[in-house]
């Protein structure tokens, strides 16, 4: 069961929204290979703000992810595409609903 999560909000530099898009769209490969990252989203709120939220069964797993390779690449790259440095959240989840398996 998931407890802890990450929102990270992320805002494109002008005319880099569709790089930003794409890099993120990229990221899913690499949380499908985080055994500890159960839940993975990138999300567009606007045309230049984006976001990511993930959910972990606990705070190893959101450590591991937060120095990971989705991480990393983020980092690498936060120059060419972000207007700001990322917002970083760490979230405790109250209530979760997610697919049975």
């Amino acid at each position: 069961m998931v407890k802890l999560a990450l929102f990270v909000r992320l805002k494109a530099k002008s005319g880099k929204a569709d790089a930003l898009q794409k890099f993120l769209e990229s990221g899913l490969e690499l949380a499908n290979a985080e055994t500890e990252t159960p839940v993975w989203f990138a999300l567009r709120f606007d045309p230049q703000t984006f976001g990511i939220f993930d959910a972990f069964a606990g705070e190893r797993g959101r450590e591991a992810h937060l120095n990971g390779r989705i991480a990393a690449a983020l980092m690498a790259h936060a120059d060419e595409l972000l207007a700001e440095p990322p917002s970083i959240e760490k979230v405790d989840l109250l209530a979760v609903k997610l697919p049975q398996r």
